[in-house]
């Protein structure tokens, strides 16, 4: 009887443990945490009293625990997270800044702890994307009246995404950043109104106008926000640099394509609205930055990932010229003949319009319109690219490049070791499968790639627990992460040597217990957002991220990362095709991909002019 008890006992103990962490996991409020132990609590009494009844029934016991199960539930569902802004800065109350006057009216920011950076979050820098004006050009932003309180960033874009629960697993599981705190108990919002940036600069006058980094986020178009901690803007404004970073509309909002939407506009466009709402961030910055201190006439545009697609496609944009001096682009870029993401046929793109408008029953643009944004964004269609509409881009990239029309006097670019591994998870790659897996970014040359990597031959330091392995593994992700990722800078750094520009490339290889050298995993370093990450980076990290960030902000600076205590970063020669490596020891090696490099120039030239063969014939 006794043991009974005790087990008893124990086990409403860990019931009471596992349903505080799954309330902690999912970020429900306090409340219910309080709710949630004080039920158990109860229950625990009946169960006592029923065990002293002796003609309890054990039919009343399964009764009081299921109502003990039904009012958890309950209780889950109703102390959810409510949706909540996301601060400006970490420390509580910080201190208002001065209100500075902007053309659409007066504004404040807030103060860091230490007072060295005044952050304004939330800034509108285009009218809201919303009802007539969804998928339209983005308009002035409207005055407003009084002092805008910038001390919130604005919700992100609409978007899919994980529940909490989801979200905070993967944390706890897969990057191992999983942090417990009293303080985020909340969701953050999403909403069609989405047109803000966010301003970080050095707090206090300066009689010098600084230079200025616009920074794109990236999510393959279809995710993300402005105020993610991995590149947030405050280390960037201790080094003397002003530092932007805004949402744009995303996925179906951003990148849907319309025939009718581009017959109702003046400028004939569609299917670019978010690369249009980053070229109207960047135009607001161009014209309202020297209010914060910075030099409109030295603005450097960075972006990772679908952040640097994006950036490239700036770069060709006859609708930014004048607008930015230098690029910075990590992890991505559409400059090749066919690039293997972020970009699509103008036709491939007007297809899924009408699939989408299919999808939802609808007959016309009016129609669309009037779905609520939150039924719309469960499209099963992924509009993850931009196209030529002939008004943001006029032309495939490349031929912009070809042309020298490009707008970029300088660039910093590169890509990381483990590029494509997360993207792979679910691939298991075998001897029987390895060809057909690379099909699709090499054709026929896939036997050729196997040649050069064959199954085994590339091994990989780190994997995640769920990958789904298989003997060709390690070398399909090598494969994978050229193509889709460190291929694009090869081709945009040697356009920009032929034309005679400062070129230079870098591959960031560092090991660490977060990100480490995966897609992403050079952000928090090269901005300075290590320490938002305790007990996941060392010294050594420490100090590749100072390194990281001079050279970052001295090109922002000067169109050169070089510097005084620097290892030195040559311009990347074509010739040599030497990178450097950034890692415990930063030194100059040669493009491990260079093998690969050629055979995909290779698959890509005959992408665009066709079987050579079949050519002749025709001939």
């Amino acid at each position: 009887m006794k043991l009974r008890k005790i087990l008893s006992v124990m086990g409403l103990v860990v019931l009471a443990a596992v349903y505080i962490l799954l309330l902690e996991l999912s970020k429900n409020t306090l409340w219910g945490w309080g709710i949630g132990l004080i039920l158990i609590l109860c229950y625990a009494c009946v169960a006592a009293r029923m065990g002293k009844e002796e003609k309890a029934k054990k039919g009343k016991k399964i009764l009081a625990f299921c109502a003990l199960v039904l009012c958890l539930i309950l209780n889950y569902i109703l102390t959810a997270p409510p949706y909540k802004n996301v601060p400006a800065v970490a420390n509580e109350d910080p201190d208002v800044t001065e209100v500075l006057h902007l053309p659409q009216g007066d504004i404040t920011g807030v103060y860091n702890e230490d007072h060295s950076v005044e952050v304004y979050a939330g800034i509108p820098y285009a009218a809201a994307p919303v009802g007539d004006l969804r998928w339209k050009e983005p308009r002035d932003p409207e005055p407003w009246e009084g002092v805008r309180a910038c001390d919130e960033y604005a919700p992100m874009a609409m978007q899919q995404r994980n529940t909490p629960l989801y979200d905070s697993l993967q944390a706890l599981l897969g990057t191992h950043n999983y942090e417990f705190s009293w303080k985020d108990q909340y969701r953050e919002p999403l909403s069609e109104d989405c047109l803000y940036l966010n301003i970080y600069r050095p707090a206090g006058s300066s009689e010098e106008k600084l230079p200025v980094v616009f920074y794109v986020h990236g999510g393959s178009l279809m995710t993300g926000q402005s105020y993610y901690t991995e590149y947030r803007g405050e280390r960037f404004a201790n080094r003397g640099v002003i530092f932007v970073n805004f949402s744009y509309r995303l996925g179906v909002f951003g990148y849907y394509a319309n025939e009718d939407l581009a017959a109702e506009s003046p400028n004939g466009t569609t299917g670019d609205y978010g690369l249009l709402d980053q070229i109207k961030a960047l135009s607001w910055v161009h014209e309202n930055i020297d209010l914060f201190g910075g030099d409109s006439d030295n603005i450097t545009i960075a972006g990772e990932s679908a952040g640097a697609s994006s950036v490239n496609a700036l770069c060709v944009s006859p609708l930014t010229e004048g607008l930015f001096n230098r690029a910075i682009a990590e992890s991505s870029g559409i400059a090749g003949y066919q690039p293997y993401h972020t970009f699509r046929d103008r036709e491939e793109a007007l297809e899924m319009g009408q699939d989408i408008m299919e999808e939802f029953g609808v007959s016309s643009v009016e129609e669309l319109r009037a779905i609520p944004a939150e039924k719309l964004i469960t499209t099963k269609y992924k509009n993850s690219s931009m196209c030529v509409d002939g008004y943001a881009l006029i032309e495939q990239p490349y031929e912009t490049y070809e042309k020298g029309n490009n707008h970029e006097t300088a660039l910093l670019n590169g890509s990381n070791l483990k590029e494509a591994d997360a993207f792979l998870l679910s691939s298991k790659a075998t001897n029987e499968n390895f060809a057909e897996l690379l099909e699709p970014i090499l054709g026929e040359y896939a036997e050729e790639a196997i040649a050069l990597y064959p199954a085994g031959a590339i091994t990989r330091d780190q994997t995640f627990f769920v990958d789904a392995g298989g003997e060709a593994k390690g070398s399909l992700a090598y494969i994978y992460s050229d193509a889709w990722f460190s291929y694009s800078h090869h081709v945009w750094s040697r356009y920009m040597a032929a034309q005679g520009r400062p070129v230079y490339q870098y591959f960031f290889t560092k090991t660490n217990n977060y990100l480490s050298n995966h897609h992403a995993g050079e952000l928090p370093y090269a901005y300075g957002n290590l320490t938002r990450h305790p007990g996941l980076y060392d010294e050594a990290d420490l100090a590749l991220s100072e390194i990281m960030q001079s050279y970052w902000t001295n090109f922002a600076k000067t169109g050169d990362p070089n510097g005084d205590g620097l290892p030195e970063w040559p311009l990347w020669d074509p010739e040599e095709d030497l990178l450097l490596e950034l890692n415990d020891e930063i030194r100059l090696i040669p493009n491990p991909y260079q093998d690969l490099n050629e055979l995909l120039d290779r698959y890509q030239e005959e992408t665009l002019t066709g079987d050579p063969e079949e050519q002749d014939k025709t001939e």
